[in-house]
């Protein structure tokens, strides 16, 4: 029997390396949702992309800034009258005392006659006119005792008024304070927003969005250039063919000279346009005298400014007060064409007048660009413009 043993053949084992099935499908299955997400993710935005969006986060940014301009000054003039309130109303309570005073002599006179208790005197010095008419008082006081009782009561009553109007100025300027936060925010948002696209960008991507900037200022200047040089060009075509007609009229007329009536006293050069020009070039050099500063939302002055608060104060310079928003201020002068824009004209941007800088000549501004920009020197046509007005 053991020798039988030696000829039984050994039982073959043998592994495999394929996965169990429940396994390989749960495998795949991830995969393939992995797959999925990558294809589905959004791609990372060109650097293009990026400029656009930041610019417009910064235009937002300063229309919100206006908001926020605006809601500042409305909480600084509720602040103004609240003050004047309850400047008013201490006086109104002075006064009040002052008769209450006079009133209790009075009463104190009327108890000495022995015309009023001390109980009443002091209820007569609270509520004189209610006690007077319920006790027939009135008919035993002087005239000018009764001119007494008439002024506190009017004293009293005007006090109250002003303690109400006082009331009523504290709760708009809470609700002026309100707004004022909630535009903050607003614009503290856009901005955190632009600052967290730029801070993704790699140190190349960086610099090749200081590229496309550099770019879009010298397509910006190439334009105002070309523009300028057509402009002069047509005014200089419209020039001689004004000569020419007026030459042909006084060959016709059978005369070839001038009849030196003209004065030369056109809107540029008299009294009118000198009067502006002197005003504009103190706008242009209180302007001037800011390229370098920072632009910080909000800001009017004097060691930084946004863009409505540069314009601002720089004719505040010249004698003139415009308004603080943008808004107001295109409001706030003669619309002027484009082509008749004059130093120290105001020229406003974008369909929400968001922004606003001041004309220099030859399509060029000084303004306060947006957030990590200074103020400078720029063209027009830089951004769309809206519309110009001349000030003063």
């Amino acid at each position: 029997m053991p020798a039988l043993a030696s000829h039984r053949k050994p039982r073959s084992r043998t592994r495999t390396n394929t996965p169990a099935v429940g396994i390989t499908t749960a495998a795949i299955a991830g995969v393939s949702l992995l797959s999925a997400q990558n294809a589905t993710a959004d791609p990372k935005p060109s650097i293009e992309e990026v400029q656009k969006k930041v610019d417009d986060l910064y235009r937002q940014a300063g229309s919100s800034t206006q908001e926020y301009n605006k809601a500042k000054e409305a909480a600084e003039q509720q602040r103004r009258k609240v003050d004047r309130a309850l400047d008013e109303a201490a006086e109104r309570t002075e006064a009040l005392n002052e008769s209450r005073r006079a009133l209790g002599s009075y009463a104190t006179a009327q108890y000495r006659t022995g015309a009023v208790t001390p109980t009443a005197a002091l209820l007569f010095a609270d509520n004189p006119q209610s006690y007077a008419d319920q006790t027939q008082l009135m008919d035993r006081l002087t005239e000018q005792q009764r001119g007494a009782v008439t002024d506190y009561e009017t004293q009293r009553a005007e006090a109250a008024k002003q303690r109400a109007q006082a009331t009523r100025s504290l709760e708009t300027l809470t609700d002026s304070q309100d707004s004022l936060r909630v535009r903050k925010q607003a614009v503290q948002k856009k901005l955190a927003e632009a600052r967290e696209l730029l801070s993704q960008l790699t140190a190349e991507e960086r610099a090749r969005l200081a590229e496309l900037e550099r770019k879009k200022e010298e397509e910006a200047r190439r334009k105002a250039e070309a523009r300028a040089k057509a402009e002069a060009e047509a005014e200089a075509e419209a020039e001689r063919q004004l000569q020419e007609r007026e030459r042909e009229e006084r060959e016709q007329a059978g005369t070839d000279t001038s009849t030196g009536t003209d004065t030369g006293t056109g809107t540029v050069s008299g009294t009118t346009g000198g009067t502006y020009a002197a005003k504009a070039e103190k706008v242009l050099s209180f302007a001037r005298a800011q390229i370098g500063k920072p632009y910080v939302w909000g800001a009017t002055g004097p060691s930084s400014y946004d863009c409505s608060g540069l314009t601002q104060a720089a004719w505040r310079a010249a004698g003139v007060d415009l308004p603080r928003t943008t808004w107001d201020q295109v409001k706030a002068g003669q619309s002027v064409a484009t082509a008749d824009l004059l130093p120290g004209d105001l020229v406003f941007f974008y369909d929400d007048i968001s922004h606003v800088g001041i004309y220099i000549g030859d399509g060029k501004m000084i303004h306060a660009p947006k957030p990590g920009a200074n103020v400078r020197e720029e063209s027009i046509y830089y951004m769309p413009i809206h519309s110009s007005i001349r000030p003063a």
